[in-house]
């Protein structure tokens, strides 16, 4: 069984610097990386940590904030600041005039932070320049725009490493200068060094440039794609390592890192996706087909069987798009283990074959109040990972298995949508959980001896509501029924009870917040289940106000969210951190949905859904090694969209198709 003690961390924010709290009012945190380091830029505009600091992890060792490497345990991230002396002043970055932000067209990501102070204006740029090396460049430039002539003592640092040099800026001149940042990783520290001169490499120009492109015409609409595209590589290490939330947990989930791997095979970045889905083959799925979450293997009544649907459909997605067949031969026995596994007996719910057990889909179990019930999102991914696997199988020769598999695919799909007693879903639109008798699991009642703090939602006086959950918005966006089907008109409808549940400001919360244990408020990611339904469905008003909402967030400059937004009590549960499924979604809902690029097994099918106020909106994208791009432009008279894509054949309405 699962303890109570799995979800509690000791790390109070309130002790050592401020800089070690993830919270910062206004807190902006802008990632890099290449895969070998790993850095944030953070801004804390409010004053309560360092203004401009810079964070560097090493991204195959998963670590709260406080044990980043730049990060000294009495003076936080104050040593990463530029200094400039003049005579007896000091002057640095100040909180209320830095600013900081992301270079537009630069040739790999980058990041400027950017103030004036003692007559100098000052900009600083960071980037990784490179893939090769695990290395962090600053450019420094200094400006004297003045009629005089200006002197300083430049000077910063990691921790009690220091470095100093004398500047002389003659009027109206410029000065330049390069720091690097090398992480080494065998002594677990950062070493900071001049650099003779800047420079980026060929072979990271090559890596970002080849990245899928997308514009819509908006600048906020395309200033988040471009955040994703640019931090999302960022976070996953070159052994394919990724944190689920960044300084939060310090554990990986399969689900997350197919998401994560899906989103990149989107994005064009095939070598990670690939390193990534061949190391959760390899050591996140058991030889029996059982799948780790929180890096951990669990007892049947608490697996999460949707992981296994989840690995299954994102691994046919990079098949699809990449052609890479080999993958799936060289790790057959793996697929096949993991399509299995979910169909074993112990996991069957006799009367109606759908699957059961005492996990949910948002991890509570057992001293949540979670008891063996028929969990929608098991099904459904089930469901859709059978189907997928059944791909794998015809792509690969493996009939009888494809046969099998969509048989069984189909069987799970009937007894959730239309069984009588056990379908899952009512007057309400889909539901969340069924008991094994047939009736709906409504409220849920923790074990008293839980540890959970008496504050938590889930603590307090009941009733503690199960419906209506976000990720009732999957069927949906999958395709599994209709988005102008009467059950996906009252699901969304429902879902609305979610959104700013905590009363500030928006968000849907992943579930009913009365039966939230340690994260009420809005979630990023959850609200973006509902943006992908939403657009299926046509309803661009509700896509805006999702996308809308995330712009107000601490995080929007850099377009880096937390996981949730709401009050946290840490500890004993941990800091809030920065989810990497946030940037999956966002490229997922943009690729798939908005631009409506979808793979199948006989070619391409293009099903745009531009969101009303947009003229027209373009893609460049790679699949199957070769670059395309796609042009959309405006709802006709008819209601419809036109595309411009050499080859691209119309099929109906709306809908075109390319051939591999």
């Amino acid at each position: 069984m699962i303890e109570a003690s799995e979800h509690f961390y000791q790390d109070d924010p309130n002790r050592g610097p401020r800089d070690v709290a993830t919270r910062l009012r206004g807190v902006n945190y802008f990632f890099l990386g290449n895969g070998l380091i790993q850095a944030a830029v953070q801004h804390a505009p409010e004053g309560d940590g360092t203004p401009a600091g810079l964070l560097v992890m090493n991204p195959d060792r998963l670590r709260q904030k406080r044990a980043a490497l730049t990060m000294d345990a009495e003076t936080g991230l104050a040593a990463t600041r530029l200094r400039l002396r003049a005579g007896a002043q000091v002057h640095e970055p100040d909180a209320a005039t830095c600013a900081v932000r992301w270079v537009g067209n630069a040739p790999v990501p980058t990041v400027a932070v950017t103030w004036a102070t003692g007559g100098c204006r000052i900009e600083e740029r960071f980037s990784c320049p490179d893939l090769s090396r695990a290395r962090v460049l600053r450019q420094v430039t200094l400006r004297n725009p003045a009629g005089r002539r200006l002197g300083f003592t430049l000077s910063t640092g990691v921790k009690r490493q220091v470095l100093r040099r004398r500047i002389v800026l003659p009027p109206q001149s410029r000065w330049q200068g390069w720091i690097s940042y090398t992480l080494e990783p065998r002594a677990d520290r950062v070493r900071v060094a001049w650099e003779r001169r800047g420079g980026i490499a060929e072979e990271a120009r090559t890596f970002w440039r080849g990245l899928t492109r997308v514009r819509l015409g908006e600048e906020r609409l395309d200033h988040f794609f471009a955040a994703a595209r640019a931090q999302l590589p960022t976070a996953v290490s070159r052994l394919g390592c990724v944190d689920g939330s960044i300084w939060q947990y310090n554990h990986e989930w399969l689900r997350d890192q197919s998401v994560v791997a899906l989103a990149l095979t989107m994005l064009g970045a095939t070598r990670p996706a690939q390193t990534m889905f061949t190391r959760l083959l390899d050591k996140f799925v058991t030889p029996e087909g059982d799948t780790l979450d929180s890096s951990l293997k669990r007892a049947p009544s608490e697996v999460e069987l949707d992981q296994n649907g989840y690995l299954l459909c994102t691994l046919r997605d990079y098949v699809l798009w990449t052609g890479d067949l080999d993958l799936v031969r060289r790790q057959w026995a793996k697929v096949t283990a993991v399509a299995e596994f979910p169909l074993q007996p112990v996991f069957r719910h006799a009367p109606s074959g759908l699957l059961m057990n005492c996990r949910e889909f948002w991890e509570r179990h057992a001293i949540h109040g979670i008891q063996p019930g028929l969990e929608l999102s098991y099904q459904l991914w089930v469901s859709e990972g059978l189907a997928a696997a059944a791909v794998l199988a015809r792509l690969t020769g493996q009939a009888d298995q494809a046969g099998r598999w969509d048989a069984e695919s189909a069987r799970l799909r009937r007894a959730m949508l239309h069984d009588r007693r056990f379908r899952l879903h009512d007057h309400r639109g889909f539901i969340k959980r069924r008991a094994p008798d047939g009736r709906v699991q409504e409220t849920i009642a923790a074990d008293p001896a839980c540890g959970l703090p008496a504050a938590t939602r889930l603590m307090r006086a009941g009733p503690h509501r199960l419906n209506p959950d976000s990720s009732a918005a999957l069927p949906i966006a999958l395709g599994v029924v209709a988005a102008d089907s009467p059950v996906a008109r009252r699901t969304l409808h429902s879902l609305e009870q979610l959104w700013n549940q905590a009363g500030n400001g928006g968000g849907y919360g992943r579930y009913n917040m009365t039966s939230e244990p340690d994260s009420p408020g809005g979630w990023p990611f959850a609200s973006l289940f509902v943006a992908r339904a939403a657009v299926e469905a046509g309803d661009d008003a509700k896509v805006r106000r999702i996308l809308g909402w995330l712009d107000t967030l601490d995080g929007a400059t850099a377009g880096a969210w937390f996981e949730f937004y709401g009050e946290r009590i840490a500890p004993p549960l941990p800091q809030v951190g920065i989810v990497v499924w946030n940037w999956a979604e966002l490229v997922v809902l943009y690729v798939q949905h908005i631009l409506g690029v979808r793979p199948e097994e006989d070619g391409v099918r293009i099903r745009p859904r531009l969101l009303a106020g947009l003229s027209s909106a373009e893609v460049t994208f790679t699949i199957r090694g070769r670059r395309r791009r796609l042009r959309v432009t405006g709802k006709e008279r008819g209601g419809q969209v036109a595309i411009a894509l050499r080859g691209a054949v119309a099929t109906k309405a709306g809908e075109w198709r390319l051939r591999y």
